[in-house]
């Protein structure tokens, strides 16, 4: 039973705003303010809450969908928040955190959403449409794929009654990709490393022996630039059988710790590196995140300056050199070369020297095998030739009379080995449900002939005097020897020998 009553104002002095005590629908009693000071006000709004109770506990009101409603007029903000929360108890780090609530709230704001039940398909896709005017499809991906995991946990958490970008679909990455990177050529890593190294130039506060060390252990490596600024004395195993390095979760964009293997020249280098560092002493003194690709390019055209020194005294040469893409930031197809290309050289160099597809995988961390396929795939050396050169020669049958128009053998022609081996194994699985088959196979089969010698019922109206090869029933699976029976002239079979249903499977003799 709903009651009212008043609270004095403070100190006693003054008129207070009338409290309710109300039941709701699962009998917790609950006390609020009326925020009124009309008593008549407040008794309305007590009825109104104990009526509503009434309608829930009579399942005319849906708890779970008033609950709903109530959440879809909560502001973008306040659940933004809440989403925030869920990202950080999944591990998730602070720049991915920062960077997904920034596209949702940039996202809200343009469609101009206020409140969760806001949210809507048409008005994404008009962003998005806009969007792609002047930015590429990769970014406006990242983007939908914040707003779409926003609309998804607000439908998974009972906050909408449905996900309302369902159906908004990303742009296609491939067919609108405006910034492709390209790998480091052998010759180019070479030139690089020497014109550095006689160099000696100091950039970003970093001398020129760390910096070409830390661009050979990226390239053998495939750590991102954010891995190698995580990078301790305490995280490279130099003296391990097999020398490896190693980067924590936390660092990593899968957050899953990461084994990556170096070859002996490289631990020798690292060796005299940290020789006087602390054990917790950073390996590289990377500079801020935005001049990591200024310094590599700087060396880059350095080396390339060198390069195309080198044929000052043959003009034709020279002219070719300057017309080439070497050791450029940007080749001729708009492809770039940044820090992260090294990660890139890595995986392109492994494909060329022929490793397995799946160890590229490994070396590279990928998630899933498509995903290195499709970047390095047509690397892999004479795939599609080795693959054709494999194929047998099946136009050039020394033989082709052998088999008859009606896909038999006949008495000269013998069935391929590999299909005599595959029809044994066949017979082989199935030796479990014979002994069950048996007894009924036999009380159907009254009527058949006691003098027919075949095995398997083949569903062909006549065979002749067709011979079949079949495995000796019990002795199949267990390397048998295998017998030649002749069929009669109308193709009746032995019910008393035989270890399949009336129903089984065609046999197809080719």
């Amino acid at each position: 039973m709903a009651s009212v009553f008043k609270r004095t104002g403070r100190k006693g002095k003054g008129k207070g705003k009338y409290l309710l005590s109300y039941v709701d629908h699962r009998g917790l009693r609950h006390t609020r303010s009326a925020k009124t000071t009309d008593q008549d006000a407040a008794r309305r709004i007590a009825s109104k809450l104990e009526a509503d109770a009434a309608l829930r506990r009579d399942g005319v009101i849906d708890p779970r969908i008033e609950s709903i409603g109530q959440q879809a007029r909560r502001t973008i903000e306040e659940h933004l928040a809440d989403f925030r929360a869920k990202l950080s108890a999944a591990g998730s780090s602070e720049d991915h955190r920062t960077r997904t609530c920034r596209f949702i709230s940039d996202g809200a704001e343009a469609c101009e959403f206020e409140t969760a039940g806001d949210i809507a398909a048409d008005k994404v896709n008009h962003y998005a449409t806009e969007l792609l005017k002047s930015m590429a499809a990769r970014s406006v991906a990242a983007r939908l794929t914040a707003l779409k995991s926003f609309s998804r946990w607000l439908a998974v958490q009972g906050k909408l009654p449905a996900d309302p970008l369902a159906s908004v679909r990303k742009p296609s990455v491939k067919t609108d990709r405006r910034k492709v990177r390209r790998m480091l050529l052998p010759e180019e890593w070479t030139w690089l490393r020497t014109v550095t190294l006689s160099g000696n130039v100091v950039r970003s506060d970093i001398p020129a022996v760390e910096r070409v060390l830390l661009y050979a252990v990226a390239i053998q490596t495939g750590l991102r630039s954010n891995e190698l600024r995580s990078l301790t004395r305490g995280s490279l195993f130099l003296d391990a059988a097999q020398p490896y390095v190693t980067c924590k979760a936390g660092s990593t964009k899968n957050q899953q710790d990461a084994r990556q293997y170096i070859k002996p020249e490289l631990v020798a280098e690292l060796r005299r590196h940290i020789a006087r560092k602390a054990p917790g002493a950073a390996v590289f003194s990377l500079p801020r995140r935005e001049d990591v690709a200024a310094m590599l390019r700087a060396d880059l055209a350095a080396a390339r300056s060198e390069w195309l020194k080198a044929a000052r005294r043959d003009p034709e040469e020279r002219q070719r050199r300057e017309q080439s893409d070497f050791l450029l930031p940007v080749n001729h197809e708009k492809e770039v070369f940044d820090f992260h290309s090294l990660r890139h050289t890595c995986g392109a160099w492994l494909a060329m020297s022929g490793a397995h597809p799946k160890a590229v995988q490994a070396v590279m961390r990928h998630s899933i095998i498509t995903l290195t396929m499709d970047t390095y795939g047509h690397l892999f050396p004479g795939q599609e030739a080795d693959t054709v050169a494999r194929l047998p020669d099946l136009m050039s049958d020394p033989q082709p009379e052998a088999v008859r128009a009606t896909g038999t053998y006949d008495q000269t022609a013998q069935p391929p080995a590999g299909r005599a081996a595959h029809a044994q194994r066949a017979e082989g699985g199935n030796r479990q449900n014979v002994a069950k088959r048996g007894e009924r196979i036999r009380r159907d089969a009254d009527e058949q002939s006691e003098e027919t010698t075949c095995h398997n019922l083949l569903p062909v109206p006549t065979l002749g005097e067709h011979w079949q090869e079949v495995a000796t029933a019990g002795n199949s699976s267990r390397g048998g020897t295998r017998t030649r029976t002749p069929c009669n002239g109308h193709g009746i079979l032995n019910p008393e020998r035989l270890p399949f249903r009336h129903s089984a499977k065609r046999v197809t003799l080719q």
